[in-house]
């Protein structure tokens, strides 16, 4: 992949990932992306895993979140830390912006 070094958020294009859930990619490599993921409030994200490293900070909203055997809930300034292969998903209590930070980055979001 060539190394590219800016990212206009004018030209990052919204993806409807159905149910009430959008997201942009932004800055991103073979190494680490950075995804910005809109919620309406009652849209789950449904319990999955993958084998990326994932840190999630959230910007605004209130969400419920499952993380392996754990159940947190979050709001804007909180962050959360899921390792590779965990079970992880989200329940958006009151309408929000997440930003997840993946490592490597996420093939199938490009």
């Amino acid at each position: 992949m060539t190394v590219k070094n800016y990212f206009p958020g004018s030209e990052n294009k919204l993806f409807d990932a159905g149910g009430g859930l959008t997201r942009k990619v932004a800055a991103y490599n073979d190494n680490a992306m950075c995804v910005e993921v809109h919620f309406e409030k009652g849209t789950v994200a449904a319990l999955h895993s993958h084998p990326h490293e994932q840190i999630t900070y959230v910007i605004s909203g209130k969400f419920e979140f499952a993380v392996g055997d754990e159940t947190y809930i979050v709001a804007a300034g909180d962050s959360l830390y899921k390792q590779p292969d965990i079970i992880h998903g989200a329940t958006c209590l009151e309408a929000g912006t997440l930003l997840d930070i993946f490592t490597p980055h996420r093939e199938d979001f490009l």
